[in-house]
């Protein structure tokens, strides 16, 4: 799933000239959280009024509707209803996430951490620089885009697992998984914990690979968010050869499948965009068509049916 891509768009826009300091004082934090929180909320304002074809707000809108257009006219499970059960619920899901979220928190709280990291990390700035395994700056556009997104494509992959391998990661991640009724909204139910994790993970890779700018992997973002769509529709589209690279509704309805095949217990088909991940490491599964599943997570029917409670379960746990 693609979670918190507004992130490195808005950060040039709140600090655009910012360098990180030695000495981190208490008022830097604070103005970090104020001018992050300010600074996200005017982002987001632009965002909403000037519409464009790289903009977040209206290309989530657009796809959304696309993807949704195709669950009316080629269902695959043609007795599910177009508001289907918690539809709204993972409507407001997918903006609270994707836009909310960062707003609320995320922005300054990785803002504050990204300055004090490299705070401390300026006292080694000789040893930071030949960390880098190389700058993709030298590189075809087109190539730079395509390793971009295998690289934290197959990062995620990883991500994934260990949500569901790591028993304090898994309580998180199974707000993502109590969806019943699958659609394309269901692609951002998830707890905002899982934003921080995935973008603290991928922030150690893509360290070590210099040139990847924020205005070329917008393609990439987009591209991700509407294969996310597509995997949680309730829409069959034939890939063919393909499917064996790109994840697929098909595949994926399998990996929320609430019976888990035998000497899986940790799940299967992990792919986020690509599936030739799971073929690789023999995590694929896909016996016949999983159209009529039953979804879900052992004794997910005492897991809370709202918002609020969803996002304080891992915490009682």
């Amino acid at each position: 799933m693609e979670v918190g891509v507004a992130k490195t768009r808005s950060y040039n826009y709140l600090y655009p000239s910012r360098k990180p300091t030695r000495i981190f004082f208490m008022v830097e934090i604070w103005n970090l959280f104020k001018y992050s929180f300010i600074g996200y909320g005017n982002y987001l304002v632009e965002e909403i009024l000037h519409p464009s074809w790289d903009n977040y707000f209206y290309a989530l809108l657009v796809i959304s509707l696309f993807v949704w257009g195709l669950e009316m006219f080629f269902p695959w499970r043609k007795n599910q209803k177009i508001i289907r059960k918690d539809f709204w619920l993972d409507t407001f899901y997918m903006f609270f996430n994707f836009f909310i979220f960062n707003m609320i928190a995320y922005i300054a709280l990785s803002s504050a951490a990204e300055n004090f990291f490299l705070s401390v990390l300026s006292f080694f700035s000789t040893e930071l620089n030949s960390l880098q395994l190389f700058d993709v700056n030298s590189f075809p556009f087109v190539l730079r885009l395509l390793l971009f997104f295998v690289i934290t494509d197959f990062v995620q992959w990883g991500i994934h697992r260990l949500l569901h391998a790591n028993k304090w990661l898994w309580n998180f991640h199974k707000v993502h998984h109590s969806v019943k009724e699958m659609g394309f909204a269901a692609h951002l139910r998830y707890h905002w914990m899982e934003t921080i994790v995935y973008r603290t993970l991928l922030y150690i890779p893509l360290a070590l690979i210099g040139g990847f700018h924020v205005d070329d992997v917008i393609f990439v973002h987009l591209f991700a968010l509407t294969i996310g769509h597509l995997n949680h529709a309730n829409v069959k589209l034939n890939y063919g050869p393909l499917k064996y690279i790109f994840n697929n509704a098909e595949m994926h309805i399998w990996h929320h499948s609430k019976e888990l095949p035998e000497g899986n217990k940790h799940g299967v088909n992990f792919g986020i965009s690509l599936s030739l991940w799971d073929y690789i490491f023999r995590t694929a599964h896909v016996p016949h068509s999983g159209r009529d599943l039953e979804l879900g997570f052992d004794k997910d029917e005492k897991f809370p049916k709202d918002f609020l409670h969803q996002e304080m379960y891992p915490f009682k746990e």
